[in-house]
């Protein structure tokens, strides 16, 4: 059981405020979006969940086996070893190891490390391209593979709550498509709690149980479904030109 509540977070790069006041959840076993479009704060959520920045103010506490955890103040790497992982947009590969490599390389924490042949071997049957290519260089794969390999990396660390920024961008529409339907199913096989923050309304609401618009740094909606996200009026105007 693994749940994340954020409340009153705030967050700034100098004296730029980007995020104020702040507040959401994603509970056990949940996939909650993060919607909006670039520049509204969805990544700076990220970072600061991860250690990556450190919040202005608020609190950040996950819940993993009963235990809470606040994860602000905290550095990135007690975080990973928490049992909380990132895919960041952009993917963020090691380009010039391969995908064996890399993969290792996400098994850096001490639980992972443990079941390194289990996962490596369950990342290569949810992604057979990448065990055919286990000795490519990273750096020259297509942006679909290289989506599949940060995927794969990202559950080498053994997580609890995985969180995915933007995993469509620069992808191809039928392949934002099989990705998020990836991301579901990888969620349900390994009964993760999932934050996934995305512009791509429309696919990220195919798998979302409920979500969040976050408009210039502010939770503006929050929706309990898929279709009360669909429906809501500010959605429809704003974002899908309805």
């Amino acid at each position: 059981m693994s749940s994340l509540a954020i409340t009153g977070l705030s967050a700034a790069y100098g004296k730029v405020r980007v995020i104020s006041g702040l507040s959401m959840e994603v509970r056990s076993g949940e996939t909650v979006a993060l919607l909006g479009t670039n520049g509204n704060g969805k990544s700076t959520v990220m970072r600061c969940i991860m250690g990556l920045l450190t919040p202005v103010a608020g609190s950040i506490v996950a819940t993993i086996d009963g235990t809470s955890h606040e994860l602000a103040g905290r550095t990135t790497e007690e975080i990973v070893s928490l049992g909380i992982a990132l895919v960041p947009e952009g993917r963020r590969l090691f380009p010039r190891l391969t995908v064996e490599e890399n993969l290792t390389l996400g098994a850096a924490r001490r639980l992972a490390r443990k079941v390194l042949p289990r996962n490596m071997e369950f990342c290569y049957e949810a992604f057979p391209r990448l065990k055919e290519r286990r000795g490519q260089l990273a750096g020259s794969m297509s942006g679909g593979e290289q989506q599949m390999l940060a995927l794969g990396r990202a559950l080498m660390t053994e997580p609890r709550i995985l969180l995915i920024d933007e995993p469509s961008v620069g992808l191809a529409p039928l392949l934002v498509k099989r990705t998020i339907e990836k991301i579901k199913e990888l969620k349900d096989e390994r009964q993760l709690t999932v934050l996934m923050a995305e512009q791509n309304f429309h696919q990220a609401l195919t798998i979302a149980d409920r979500g969040y618009v976050i408009v210039h740094g502010e939770i503006v909606f929050a929706g309990n479904s898929a279709d009360e996200l669909n429906d809501n009026e500010l959605i429809q105007r704003f974002y899908m030109g309805l």
